[in-house]
């Protein structure tokens, strides 16, 4: 069986079916196709806390959602705590948005969009986890349980809906998708976790689809993966105990493969060779190699080879040529052959891991949870090219865009990749 310091004021004032931004630009929680790839010809090989750093800047407040880039801004989301300690767990929180100059990490705005009092979470996650969008028109933010909003570019709030609500577990995980005019997330909580859509434009609610039933613990906290299947876009969704694929426009479940036993999923899904992998997430983590051509339940027929060794909780796969990449929490990495799962090797990687990994330039960056990057060569053979050190602790996944790297720190954000001028 077979993831200089310039300080931020507080202000207060694929080929994928859903992305329409820029070729370069970086613009959803794992880049443009959503499955890590960044389209670029140059990434920086070697840094660390002091060299090859175009900036740092102080992120105020806690948060663990990935930077996005889109058309020269930064955006990304924090909770601040109110009261003496802005990175409190168990104070009422200040959920904010906030832009950035990508170039000179100068802050352009940073608006207020929720306040809620503390709820509890998970010591590892935050009140800030999901990744926002961009589009190139607005920026979507989504914070779980608390509300998701559209603001504009330049940082005016378009709506808000706090509607959608369900018991969370741990706190808040997953990230959007955005298909069409379909805003589609997971609200995976406690009991009775249902997918559903918001209208882009209005906030509205579009569907709701119950998950199917199954016993044991329901959460998850999975990103939807859009993906075209013979002309048709569908959204693929983990969830616990099964992976589900969903029509964007209507909310129909199209079909659903069983993993039962299988809870709190966080790896979002990759898409290549026909297949769809997944991971199964806690407590015996499995990945699957799904074809996503059938309909209703094809967990007899359409599962194309399984892993149980190694196998992430965390971190999402990465799919490179012929060959698809996890690392486990632990750090364990294993190279497999994407169309059998036959696998090609393993080694460990320092520290426990994560963010997901990305393929940026024709490496693959694997950044662990000190803030170490262990860049490889893509291939059958393990061949690696560097290590880097931030000296940071992080969980972030790191964001790409031509000649840079932006990676989000517990207390800080960094560009890396030569200076630029602030």
């Amino acid at each position: 069986m077979r993831r200089r310091v310039l300080l931020l004021c507080c202000v207060l004032s694929l080929p994928n079916p859903a992305a329409t931004a820029d070729a370069g630009d970086w613009s959803q929680f794992r880049g443009e196709g959503g499955q890590g790839h960044a389209e670029v010809q140059t990434a920086p090989l070697r840094w660390d806390g002091e060299s090859n750093v175009a900036w740092r800047v102080a992120v105020p407040g806690r948060g663990w959602s990935s930077p996005v880039v889109a058309d020269g801004r930064l955006y990304l989301t924090t909770a601040v705590a109110e009261g003496d300690d802005p990175r409190a767990y168990d104070a009422p929180q200040v959920l904010r948005v906030l832009c950035l100059d990508a170039e000179s990490g100068r802050t352009l705005w940073n608006v207020e969009v929720f306040r809620h009092d503390s709820t509890p979470i998970h010591p590892k996650n935050s009140h800030a986890s999901p990744t926002p969008i961009v589009d190139g028109r607005r920026v979507f933010v989504h914070f779980g349980t608390q509300g998701t909003a559209s603001l504009t570019t330049d940082g005016e709030v378009v709506w808000r809906n706090r509607s959608i609500g369900y018991t969370p577990v741990h706190g808040g995980g997953g990230s959007p998708a955005l298909v069409g005019r379909s805003l589609i997330f997971s609200a995976d909580g406690a009991s009775q976790p249902f997918v559903v859509a918001l209208d882009r434009d209005t906030g509205e609610q579009l569907w709701r689809t119950p998950r199917p039933p199954a016993d044991g613990n329901q959460f998850a906290f999975s990103t939807p993966l859009p993906i075209d299947v013979a002309g048709r876009t569908q959204v693929v969704v983990p969830g616990a105990n099964h992976v589900c694929s969903y029509d964007p426009d209507s909310g129909e479940e199209l079909w659903r493969v069983r993993y039962p036993g299988g809870f709190s999923v966080i790896p979002r899904p990759v898409f290549a060779h026909g297949l769809v992998f997944v991971s199964s997430g806690f407590m015996n983590p499995v990945l699957f190699a799904i074809r996503p051509d059938g309909r209703g339940d094809v967990t007899e027929s359409h599962v194309s080879w399984t892993e149980q060794r190694g196998i992430p909780r965390n971190a999402s796969p990465l799919a490179v040529g012929d060959e698809v990449y996890v690392v486990a929490d632990n750090g364990i990495a294993s190279c497999f052959d994407a169309r059998t799962g036959r696998r090609h090797w393993q080694r460990r990687l320092s520290g426990d891991f994560s963010a997901s990994p990305l393929y940026a330039a024709g490496r693959l960056y694997f950044l662990n949870e000190l803030g170490e990057t262990t860049i490889l060569e893509p291939g059958p053979s393990y061949t690696e090219l560097a290590r880097n050190d931030l000296g940071e602790r992080t969980q972030a996944s790191a964001a790409a865009v031509e000649g840079a790297l932006f990676i989000r720190t517990e207390s800080g954000l960094y560009r890396l990749g030569g200076a630029t001028s602030r």
